[in-house]
């Protein structure tokens, strides 16, 4: 098979289906699969006497992969790293660089917020090198995974019971939430306050009865029941009627947080079916990267809302928020 000059490596197979159809012939698109290497498993895997250096390995299950990989890489002109613009996904092109053996003048890293053809064409237009600073970021995290995992669960084995796991982030989230949080629940002192309703009628207008509440509170139900009792035989009038037009956003767009709450509150979705649902929404272009906490949408993906919404229902019902 006659090998193109430019070589396309993805984090999935779903997405190389789909960007190779945007960008056609002249380009090989194929997958990685994830990480092509990781933290050795049958020791710690961070050389801990020489500035906490990752210790790579490639797992068996990918070395033919690799072997593929590194072939290919070898064969093309330029080899293009699109995987996921965050730290994992810069993790990756930067280890397909390492362990593919890539020459750094052969290398176009590009990334995309969505899996459309502008989208991919605009990022082959406009590639960048690999972002170092993210690299470091995500080798932090999985070194500080690493360290917590391997030296903290034992201790817990030992001391507390088997099975149990500590974490980076859980271990922290269960002392703010558990251990923290309890400890406020224990000493918080409530204190009781009664308020007042009452229903009232206009007998000239023949309108509806109506509720209104005092805004005063009261700290004990004695005091609430003086005043009702002291309202007996009352006249109560309206001295202001005030109408005000009200005005309604629409929700912003998704962050991963806002999505994975709706999902639960609608559907019962877990966090992991959540993301599973969205990934492949994503791998086949329908929905924008779902890891973010920006609610921002590119102008490509304003006028193309624009221009349906103005043809379905009328400009009058198009307005950017």
């Amino acid at each position: 098979m006659r090998m193109e000059k430019n070589l396309v490596i993805v984090e999935s197979p779903a997405k190389a289906k789909t960007i190779a159809k945007a960008l056609g012939d002249g380009y090989l698109v194929t997958s990685s699969f994830g990480h092509i290497r990781d933290l050795s498993k049958k020791k710690l895997g961070i050389d801990l006497e020489n500035g906490f250096t990752p210790d790579y390995v490639i797992p068996p299950d990918k070395k033919d992969l690799v072997k593929k990989l590194t072939k290919a890489a070898a064969e093309a002109s330029v080899v293009w790293l699109a995987s996921d613009e965050d730290r994992e996904g810069e993790a990756i092109a930067w280890h397909l660089k390492e362990t593919l053996n890539i020459p750094q003048e052969k290398i176009r890293r590009i990334a995309f917020h969505e899996i459309t053809k502008n989208a991919i064409l605009e990022a082959v237009e406009n590639p960048r090198d690999i972002d170092m600073n993210l690299v470091m970021a995500q080798q932090a995290r999985r070194v500080l995974d690493r360290l917590v995992g391997y030296e903290v669960s034992p201790v817990l084995w030992r001391k507390v019971k088997p099975r149990l796991s500590a974490g980076r982030v859980q271990s922290v989230a269960l002392r703010l939430v558990v251990v923290e949080r309890e400890r406020e629940i224990l000493q918080f002192k409530p204190a009781s306050a009664f308020r007042v309703e009452g229903l009232f009628t206009c007998p000239s207008r023949n309108t509806e009865p109506f509720k209104a509440e005092l805004y005063t509170r009261f700290p004990t139900e004695e005091q609430a029941r003086e005043f009702l009792l002291s309202c007996i035989g009352a006249c109560y009038s309206v001295t202001e009627i005030e109408k005000k037009r009200g005005h309604k956003s629409p929700a912003p767009p998704f962050t991963t947080s806002t999505l994975q709450q709706e999902a639960s509150r609608k559907l019962g979705f877990s966090v992991s079916q959540t993301m599973s649902v969205a990934q492949r929404l994503y791998e086949s272009g329908r929905i924008t990267y779902m890891r973010t906490d920006s609610t921002q949408l590119s102008k490509m993906a304003l006028a193309s809302a624009k221009k349906i919404i103005t043809e379905s229902f009328g400009a009058q019902y198009s307005k950017t928020r």
